[in-house]
């Protein structure tokens, strides 16, 4: 799971990314909203935490513009206030949720927890597809036909989280390069094919009739092959 983490408190900044990388999240951070505004464009980040006050451009502004821009990532705001007016604001202008400062790392976490399984319409927070289901506390895979789990490499959960998110789609190996590693360097796109490869190899360890299909010249796309 990427996210985007927009604050320019960097003693909280570093805080929380320390926190939510703990949490197997993979995070980057701009302090400011001119930044922060271009990294939200890029259409990259499955979760948005976003501060309200922000040098450049505030939390409002750019949750606003994502909106009209037809970017519909899930965004949670910060606000040191806690006054109705800013949380109505913030809600007005897009955003899914907020949390006032100071909050407890457990209560932030959980508000993560929930707006992914509102983005993933999963009812209780693994992600599922076909025969196979992922947990990303203990990030394993587990098949529902044959009972039999197995530990993934965070490159491989998150190979797998990304195209549960978008099934039914072919995501192209740029897409996924960006996603999974942030770049973009075509030389290091190999990469997407060593781990595209490992993480296959756990599916037929687990005995998954959910396969990973290559479409020639287009990218990969995640299918049940219950036949």
């Amino acid at each position: 799971m990427r996210l985007l983490l927009v604050e320019d408190e960097k003693r909280m900044a570093q805080a929380l990314v320390q926190i939510l990388k703990s949490e197997h999240y993979q995070v980057d951070y701009c302090a400011d909203g001119i930044s922060g505004m271009e990294a939200v464009e890029s259409g990259i980040y499955d979760i948005i935490i976003l501060d309200v006050m922000l040098p450049g451009k505030n939390g409002f502004e750019i949750v606003k513009e994502a909106r009209r821009e037809g970017i519909h990532t899930p965004v949670l705001m910060l606000t040191a206030k806690d006054g109705l007016d800013d949380k109505v604001a913030g809600l007005d202008n897009g955003a899914d949720d907020y949390l006032t400062k100071p909050f407890m790392a457990r209560e932030l976490l959980a508000r993560l927890r929930a707006l992914v399984r509102r983005n993933i319409n999963s009812a209780d927070g693994a992600l599922s597809f076909g025969d196979i289901t992922l947990e990303s506390g203990r990030l394993t895979l587990s098949c529902t036909d044959t009972g039999q789990s197995v530990r993934l490499s965070e490159k491989e959960y998150r190979i797998l989280e990304y195209l549960i998110a978008n099934q039914g789609q072919i995501l192209t190996r740029e897409q996924l390069a960006v996603k999974i590693w942030g770049f973009e360097n075509e030389a290091e796109y190999n990469h997407v094919e060593v781990y595209m490869s490992f993480t296959r190899k756990k599916l037929i360890f687990a005995g998954a009739k959910t396969v990973i299909k290559a479409v020639r010249g287009v990218g990969y796309e995640l299918r049940w092959e219950n036949v």
